[in-house]
């Protein structure tokens, strides 16, 4: 007979209750799909005294996620705890020096150590699973190393923060401020206890440098990700673009060009007619193009309770089954380390601009647009604020280093305002 798959579980916060609920409550379930039991052998949080609306009485208790990871009774290591280092970290690595499997939902841990972790697993025979770590109840990780095995993926894209992609949506139905809305996501609870992990970009990030690596066969390389986060759109960015008919979104984007690995992430403007555009509240979607498939779209909640454990019991079903991957899809040791790249590919650039009203201000603006090739497609001017003239533009494609070199030269014509606000639109 089969033996049982014993898991133990590394901090009970909102994912790590919700872990234990599936298993409780779809026992049955899991043994059908799997062909074997999953139990809980042992478990850790902070506090043992916290009420948690569960009996977990029937599990053993560790003082701590070092002790658990050391347990002869797991086969399955979970860590729930977060962050890059400390003892998330360390816990991980004594679980896998012992030979055990790691199921983690920690991105940052991956985006930071992803390459050092799977060639210790590989070395140790432990397996190492992360599908709760990038977008929540979506299986793009499976997707992509599995699903799309026989591809050669062209490029990825999508929005991987739900946190963000609510503010964006919310400041246009409701006509608030940024920061109006960031108070409110604040107040319900939806921001990191840092904030500048969802608004910076740094979350989504995190994960963009996970799907890189598996996309293109690379060592996961955080450091290589272009990062502006939301905090500089304004609310009458999002109702200009919204008249153009495009919708703002914290856009990850990653491709291989001939110089190296572009990823960034960044506001993007996107037609709103667009799957991404039409794209609302806190889910989250990811577009893969591939050379065999074309292009697919996966989405759902990015985020909460049961998608996030979802993911983490996918990932433990498949381990009950004995499908035993290598971490990046392929074995570390065949991962390449790869330049990173700028920006390749031409695009339209959304530009915002606070000019002084006076004769003769646009023409200098356009003068310096023309003299580094930035060609105008759409204008306009909206109405008066005091002195000032609010000026909206869109480009025709061009070269991201040439709309930099523009808008450094444009201070000098001394009709700003304010620092021109630049914004790609990429096509989906």
């Amino acid at each position: 007979m089969t033996k049982p798959l014993r898991l133990g579980i590394a901090r009970l916060g909102t994912v790590g209750i919700g872990v234990i609920k599936i298993i409780q409550n779809k026992k049955s379930l899991l043994e059908e799909r799997t062909g074997r039991k999953i139990l809980i052998s042992a478990i850790t949080a902070k506090s043992k005294t916290k009420k948690r609306g569960m009996d977990l009485s029937s599990y053993h208790w560790e003082k701590d996620p070092i002790s658990l990871a050391n347990r002869d009774d797991i086969d399955v290591f979970i860590e729930l705890i977060g962050g890059h280092d400390g003892v998330a970290k360390e816990a991980v690595e004594v679980a896998i020096n012992k030979g055990k499997d790691v199921v983690t939902a920690n991105k940052a841990l991956l985006a930071h150590h992803g390459h050092e972790l799977a060639l210790k697993a590989e070395k140790s025979g432990s397996i190492l699973r992360f599908e709760a770590a990038v977008a929540g109840g979506i299986p793009v990780i499976k997707s992509l190393t599995e699903g799309l095995a026989g591809n050669s993926i062209n490029r990825i894209i999508g929005v991987m923060n739900g946190t963000c992609n609510y503010i964006l949506t919310r400041m246009e139905s409701s006509g608030l401020s940024y920061e109006e809305v960031f108070s409110e996501a604040n107040k319900l609870g939806y921001l990191e206890a840092d904030p500048n992990l969802d608004i910076g970009g740094i979350d989504a990030a995190h994960k963009l440098s996970i799907l890189s690596s598996i996309a293109f066969g690379t060592e996961v390389n955080f450091d290589g990700v272009e990062l502006d986060g939301i905090d500089k759109i304004t609310i009458n960015d999002i109702h200009q673009a919204a008249d153009m008919g495009f919708r703002i979104k914290l856009l990850g984007v990653s491709q291989m060009t001939s110089i190296g690995l572009e990823q960034r992430m960044s506001p993007c403007l996107v037609p709103s007619t667009s799957p991404l555009g039409q794209l609302e509240g806190g889910t989250n979607m990811v577009v893969i193009e591939g050379d065999q498939v074309g292009q697919i779209m996966l989405r759902g909640a990015g985020a909460g309770e049961g998608p996030t454990a979802s993911a983490v019991l996918s990932d433990v079903a498949d381990l009950a089954r004995g499908i035993r991957l290598a971490t990046f899809g392929q074995p570390a040791i065949t991962l390449k380390k790869t330049a990173s790249s700028k920006s390749q590919t031409p695009a339209p650039y959304y530009l915002r601009m606070l000019l002084h009203d006076e004769p003769g201000a646009l023409a200098k603006i356009t003068k310096i647009l023309s003299q580094f090739n930035v060609s105008i497609d759409r204008m306009r001017q909206y109405g008066h604020e005091d002195e000032n003239a609010p000026v909206l533009i869109v480009t025709h494609e061009i070269k991201h280093e040439d709309l930099m070199k523009a808008i450094q030269e444009l201070p000098n014509t001394k009709v700003l305002k304010a620092q021109p606000v630049a914004i790609r639109v990429e096509a989906v």
